[in-house]
Formats: C-alpha cells, structure tokens, sequence
C-alpha cells in the first residue's frame, strides 16, 4: 500500500544526498557523510510544504555558514521524476520544498484504487507483536479503568495491523495465587451469610464486597441448595470458586464482546503452575545465580538489571508473589511462544512495575526494549456537571456494562481515545449523547453519513462516483479542496506515527480533522449542479473522504452509518 507523504520525504532525502554529492564534485562542499536526513511539514503554509533543517546540521563539517550551504545545495538540485517545484532558504538555513499540485491528484487516484486498504502500511513487515490489555482480577465486574484500556489496548493492536505487524490480542487471567483465595473465602462467607444469617458468619475484612458476590452466592444456593453447609472449609471454597469463576469469566468475556474487543488468546495464570513453567522459570533463576534469600524468602536481584531494589519472588510461607508469576509469563511469550514484541497496558497505579518488569526480561536474556508497557491514567465520569460515581440503575459503581448501555459502544471507543494514555480522562456522559457537533463521534459519523446521503441522491439521478482515469483533477483547485485532499494525504502517515507511538489518540484527532475540513468544502463547494467536469471531480474527492474516515472508524471500531 501508499504512503505518498512517506514517498515525497524519500524523494527529498534523495535530492539533498544527490545534490551534496554534486556540490562536492564540484568542489563546493567537503565529502560529508549523513546518516539521517530529517524532512517535517512547517507549521507556516508560506515555509512550503516540506522543510529540511539538512544546511545546519553540517556547518562545522561545512565550514560554512548554514544559508550559504543550503544555497549550495538548492543550486545542485535536481528536481527531474519528484513532486518538488522549486526549493527556498528561509530563515537560520532551513531549506523549505513546494511541492508541484499533481502529488495531490495522485492522493485521490491512490485512495480510489486502494480504497479499503488506504492507509495500510508494512512498517511491521510480519513482526509478531502480543498486546495484553485489560486482564482484570476475574473477581468482578470490569470498571472504568477497564473500559479506558480497553478501548486503548484494542486500538493499539488494530493500528499495529494496519502497520503490517502480526498481532495477537490476549488477556492474562489472573485465576491463581492470593486474589482467588481471597476470592474463595468472600464467596463462602456470603454463602453461609444467606443459609444461616448475616450475623452467623463474620465476613473477611479484606473480602471483595461487591454485590456480584451474593448474587453469586443466591444462584448456588436455588441451584444446589445447602450442600456444602458442613463441607470441609477448603473444599467448599474450592467448589464455590469452580462455580464463580467462570460466570465471571463469560460475562466478562461478552462485555468486552460487546464493546467491541475479541480476544484472539485467554491465558490462564494457572496454567503456568500446572504446566510446570513456573517451577521451570524459579529453576532457571536459580541455576543463573539470579536470586538469593533472606529472611526466609527468595529475591530477585531486580538492581543488578536496573530496578531500584529487589523483588521478594517466594515468599517466606513459601506462596509465590504475584510479580513472580509474571515472570514466568513473560518468559512464556518471548521464550515458548516467540513474540518479537510485546506491549501491555497497565493503570496509573502499576507505574512502579515498569522497571522491575523490565529488570525481569534481562535477566531471562530477553532485550528490554522489546517490551513496552504503557501506562494509562485517571478516568472521571461527569453527569449534570458533576463527578458520577454510581449507576442509577443498580446503585452500584457504574461498570461498563453500565456505560455501554448509557452512551454505547461507539461514544465510549472514541471518547477514550481522544486524550494520549498518560493524560487524565474527563468523560462527560452527557456530551456522549448529545446529537451536537461538541459530540467528536457524533460529529465524525454524521461527515460520513451526510457523503451516503449525497451519494445516494445523486445515484438516484443515475449519477455515479467516476473511475479516477475518467476526471481532470486539476480542476481541484479551491483552497477548501486542497486542504481536503492534503488532509486525506496524510492518513498513512498517521498510520506509521500512531504505530510508532502506540498513541490512537492520533486518530481520533485526524478524523475530527477530515470531518472539520469537509463540513468546510461542503459549505463553499457545491458538487450537484457545477458543471460536469467539476462535479465528476468533485465528487471523487467527496468519495475518497467517506473511504477515509471509514478507514479510521474500521480502525478504532466504531460504525460508520450510512443514515442519521
């Protein structure tokens, strides 16, 4: 697939290479050896459409001063097979390139062969990345900072896709270690709460409260009535958890259904144990010299890879911490599993799991940088302009079943996703409603349906969207279509920058923007009735719009209506 913008900076790259090696022919320039040519977009439409800041870079190599290099290299350019019209000094020594209208042109004609591939790249070339996202304790429903991660972890790997890398999507279940007893002895305390009062049994001070425990608990009791009443403690816990669990499990699993996440892998902790790639990986930390004990535990010597301070790995009962079973899972995707790079997202309060995380993999011989972890922050949720904590309907902290059903799939995806991960979320419940252009979702999806409505009508008039070959796209001249058409240029790149970044958000933002930018050429370009030259062009590029911003609404998951 195209990137255009991608091609126009390797052609200026290979211009200002050709032209250093000419001047130094000539005598003009000393043998100067580049290894990076940086090419960016001014922010100023008068600085061109590319600026290179190339003459600065070598003054000392040079012994020039940077205007009378970039003078040099501009008189050595050859502009023969590129988009480049002309090259200026500016400034300090920047050189800024304008580009010539037919690289615009050939944006449509790009868009309208590759249609719903637009925008797709293979920076990934077949890389096989794991994103592990939300993987929330199977202990209750999933809340808000689910729903942020959620919307977050899902996008990051469908950005990555459309980049050429090979994903998987997977949620660790966390269905072993302190959480499930903690777990167990919850359920069991509101089990015997509901056979023999709440007065008989005290409940655990540390339990999950939840009121999806007793509801728990209320089905056991009409399906199997008290028959672990005088069970052994342990096993009764076990079997209350092996009822629980997978309940919890599958409405977590059609929550995330609904809103749009499908799991190409679930992982159970468990596993790891039953395997024996936990005791394995202990083995392996063991034979590598790589812990110690003290006080009756076993430690990580997490500083000799860069941590702050070692890591308990066993603790003194002989229980495993939860960060050692994450060690073995992580050793489970790069070492048995073969991922080339893996990226899990975390809330703002696991922030000091990053460095120890990142010790562990060294320590196993894998390269830090292979694994990313990004933090996410904060969400609020406001209502008639105040904090809503509470769902009206059950009374209980609003999950995001009770999101979805309040504001809907689409809100929600975008709205998590117009803020980079590491800035505060306010989630305003009522804007997310609101058919208004403050709604950024509502806004986007009514550009496209507003382009079906059009389409449609003029189809009726058995007037049909041209084959590219067929229009003179020179006659897209308006300031309104060329800022449209440039706009649309740029998808691929944000494509590249967003998987680079691992930051959506860059999307949500790009889309706002197309839609802006055609409510714009909407207002001052009329397409039925120009004349018909015009209109058949005007009417690709109103075309190559609607491919766009359904090409980014694929990407974040969210509809593209063709009616509202």
């Amino acid at each position: 697939m195209t990137n255009i913008i991608g091609d126009i900076r390797d052609q200026i790259r290979s211009v200002v290479r050709k032209a250093m090696a000419a001047a130094t022919e000539k005598g003009l320039l000393p043998d100067i050896s580049v290894d990076e040519i940086i090419v960016e977009a001014p922010k100023e439409k008068e600085h061109g459409d590319f600026s290179t800041n190339i003459a600065m870079l070598i003054v000392k190599k040079a012994r020039k001063a940077p205007v009378q290099i970039a003078s040099i290299l501009i008189d050595n350019m050859d502009f023969t097979d590129t988009y480049i019209e002309r090259a200026e000094c500016a400034g300090p020594g920047f050189i800024n390139f304008f580009l010539d209208r037919s690289w615009l042109y050939d944006t449509l004609r790009i868009i309208s062969r590759e249609r719903e591939d637009y925008g797709r790249i293979n920076i990934g070339q077949g890389s096989k990345v794991m994103v592990e996202f939300v993987s929330a304790n199977p202990t209750g429903p999933l809340h808000m900072g689910n729903a942020r991660g959620g919307a977050l972890g899902d996008c990051i790997a469908s950005v990555l896709q459309a980049a050429g890398y090979d994903v998987t999507r997977e949620y660790y279940v966390n269905d072993a270690g302190n959480q499930i007893e903690k777990f167990g002895m919850s359920l069991e305390a509101r089990y015997l709460q509901l056979l023999k009062g709440e007065d008989a049994v005290e409940f655990p001070e540390d339990g999950y409260q939840g009121e999806d425990i007793i509801d728990h608990m209320r089905d056991y009791i009409e399906e199997y009535g008290d028959k672990l009443l005088n069970a052994d403690p342990e096993q009764r816990r076990r079997e209350l958890v092996d009822y629980a669990l997978p309940r919890n499990l599958e409405r977590i699993r059609k929550g995330l259904e609904s809103y749009g996440i499908h799991y190409d892998v679930w992982f159970s902790e468990q596993s790891l144990y039953d395997s024996g790639e936990f005791e394995e990986t202990i083995n392996y930390m063991e034979d590598k010299g790589l812990l110690y004990e003290k006080e009756g535990a076993k430690w990580f010597k997490a500083t000799d890879f860069g941590a702050e301070k070692d890591e308990v790995i066993i603790r003194n009962n002989g229980i495993p911490t939860y960060f050692a079973s994450d060690i073995a899972y992580h050793r489970n995707k790069f070492e048995k599993r073969g991922f080339d790079r893996v990226i899990n997202l975390l809330g703002a309060d696991h922030h000091g799991h990053v460095a120890r995380m990142k010790a562990a993999v060294k320590a196993l011989g894998v390269d830090p940088a292979k694994l990313d972890i990004v933090i996410f922050q904060l969400v609020r949720l406001f209502k008639n302009g105040e904090i809503a904590r509470m769902s009206k309907r059950t009374g209980r902290a609003i999950s995001l079943d009770d999101l979805l059903e309040e504001v809907g799939r689409d809100a929600a995806r975008f709205i998590f996703n117009t803020k980079a991960s590491g800035s505060h979320l306010d989630f305003d419940l009522d804007l997310a409603v609101r058919q208004s252009n403050e709604n950024p979702v509502y806004y986007v999806q009514y550009a496209h349906a507003r382009i079906c409505s059009m389409l449609r009508l003029l189809d009726g008039e058995g007037i049909s969207v041209p084959d590219a070959d067929e229009v003179d796209l020179t006659l897209l001249a308006a300031p309104e279509e060329l800022d449209l058409i440039k706009k649309l240029a740029e998808y691929p790149d944000e494509i590249r920058i967003s998987a680079q970044t691992l930051e959506p958000s860059r999307l949500t933002r790009y889309v706002t923007d197309v839609a802006s930018l055609f409510h714009s050429f909407y207002t001052e370009c009329r397409v039925k009735g120009e004349e018909e030259s015009l209109m058949k062009a005007r009417l690709l590029l109103v075309s190559a719009v609607k491919t766009v911003i359904k090409n980014v609404l694929d990407i974040l998951s969210i509809s593209a209506p063709e009616r509202m």
